[in-house]
């Protein structure tokens, strides 16, 4: 089986699991576009589905899509909804990314969107 998402005016509004043969004979009587999507798909690397990590296999519009999200179809790309304003996508991965890179000191941040830095958690 595979996942689709239901796509009207670039927002991913329904994600269903079905055969490709099931849409030979489905009928949609409302608006939008049904794209393939993979679950198997993050940030533009298809991932082993236990692990999470690379395992060569072909990536697919470079994201799982989402309720809510986005499908830029000139891109051929999912990507969710921008979390914060100061956020910019990455278009080699159509990941939203902070416009400070977080700490990797093992610690636990949240992003402060008023002061544009990442707070540590206590």
């Amino acid at each position: 089986m595979a996942h689709f998402a239901k796509v009207v005016n670039n927002r991913v509004v329904q994600v269903i699991k079905a055969e490709l043969v099931f849409f030979d004979t489905f009928i949609d009587a409302s608006p939008g576009e049904w794209v393939q999507t993979s679950y198997n798909t993050i940030a533009g690397v298809h991932v082993n589905t236990e692990t999470r990590e690379p395992d060569g296999g072909e990536a697919l519009r470079y994201n799982f899509a989402t309720i809510g999200g986005h499908y830029d179809s000139t891109a051929d790309a999912f990507y969710a909804e921008k979390p914060f304003d100061s956020w910019i996508l990455n278009t080699d991965t159509y990941i939203w990314e902070a416009p400070v890179s977080m700490p990797d000191d093992g610690n636990g941040y949240r992003w402060d969107e008023d002061n544009e830095q990442w707070v540590a958690l206590s």
